[in-house]
């Protein structure tokens, strides 16, 4: 059966015993609908509960907290164990200490997650092996998980806000040790919980912080909340502003808005400014200073970048021909693909294919 997480938002002085009581209430009548409570998370301080579920529909878990207490979930998405245990580090409710009735756990799902990317002649790529191994050393110093280490990136995952800053710090200082310039390294750290409004696990958070990479600071980028929570982990000491840049809330918010649009709209090959524009309430300026302000880009070669990086993905698939992933990308002519191509990378698509 699948395994589905979901959210409950929770009234401001509920308890981890009372989330506890409710947790219990479902498993003594889960049988009826199915579903296996496999364990949840509460975090008191945000007042969010999330119960990780294996049953045969997200309608069977409504269902069961609805007949076991009333506090049905406001969102519920389906789950790989196997990415949960990754990011939170279990998949079962820990051992019960024997002189308690119920199993009282007041263990948040909240993350902050840090995206590394290396860039070299334009191009993403990873770290060598070596590297990856010093990497590993130096995230679990600091209690870190490291999530995934493909698809041109390194994600990790940290508990703690001051762990996670102090550990890419160390991470930058690694790079350059290796002689990695640190032009070559882009830095975003986000943080945020497991179930939104979007559909995938931690999806929100992930794609705040990949965007960040996208900046073109040498300074590792957080968010207003990353750095609110160092400041509240570290009263008597502030954050490094040489080393930290912080996105204001509205530009982040606007970095949001921007990559949203251009992720549902990339293919369409008439896509250009004015639907920017309309779809973001700003005039032509506007978009092109708030663009250019933040990612030293214009929107036009925002959206050319975007297109061509997803064309190399595609050409490493080769899955489809050359033409088909020019007009597949967004571009009219195949001919005027090639050119944006070899002048991005230096190569043509066909030379790629080739060698790949």
């Amino acid at each position: 059966m699948p395994i589905y997480m979901d959210r409950h938002d929770v009234s401001e002085g509920v308890t981890a015993e009372d989330v506890a009581a409710l947790h219990n209430e479902d498993l003594l009548i889960q049988h009826k609908f199915c579903c296996k409570g496999l364990s949840y998370w509460f975090d008191e301080n945000r007042n969010t509960a999330f119960c990780l579920v294996e049953a045969p529909n997200k309608e069977a878990i409504i269902e069961m907290h609805a007949k076991a207490h009333g506090e049905v979930p406001n969102s519920i998405i389906e789950v790989d164990t196997s990415i949960v245990e990754s990011f939170l580090g279990r998949i079962e409710d820990p051992a019960k200490s024997q002189k308690k009735e119920l199993n009282i756990i007041n263990n948040p799902a909240f993350r902050v997650l840090a995206v590394l990317k290396f860039i070299e002649d334009g191009q993403t790529i990873l770290p060598t092996d070596a590297h990856l191994t010093q990497i590993k050393t130096t995230i679990e110093n600091f209690d870190g998980r490291l999530i995934d280490s493909h698809n041109n990136h390194l994600l990790i995952s940290f508990t703690s806000t001051t762990k996670a800053l102090d550990a890419t710090l160390v991470l930058k200082k690694l790079f350059s040790a290796s002689k990695i310039d640190a032009k070559q390294i882009r830095i975003g750290i986000s943080a945020g919980v497991p179930v939104t409004k979007q559909h995938g696990f931690f999806e929100e958070t992930i794609k705040t912080a990949m965007r960040l990479t996208i900046m073109h600071q040498q300074q590792i980028i957080i968010t207003t909340e990353v750095k609110e929570l160092y400041e509240s982990e570290n009263r008597n000491h502030k954050l490094n502003t040489e080393e930290f840049i912080t996105l204001p809330f509205q530009e982040e918010q606007f970095l949001n808005d921007l990559m949203n649009y251009l992720e549902n709209e990339w293919q369409n090959p008439d896509l250009g400014v004015d639907d920017f524009c309309s779809h973001l309430g700003l005039s032509t300026s506007q978009l092109y200073r708030k663009t250019k302000g933040l990612l030293q880009t214009s929107t036009n070669n925002l959206i050319q970048k975007y297109r061509l990086d997803k064309a190399f993905k595609l050409l490493l698939k080769k899955e489809i021909n050359i033409s088909e992933i020019a007009f597949e990308t967004g571009f009219n002519s195949a001919a005027y693909f090639t050119k944006c191509f070899q002048k991005k990378y230096g190569f043509s698509p066909s030379s790629l294919a080739k060698h790949t």
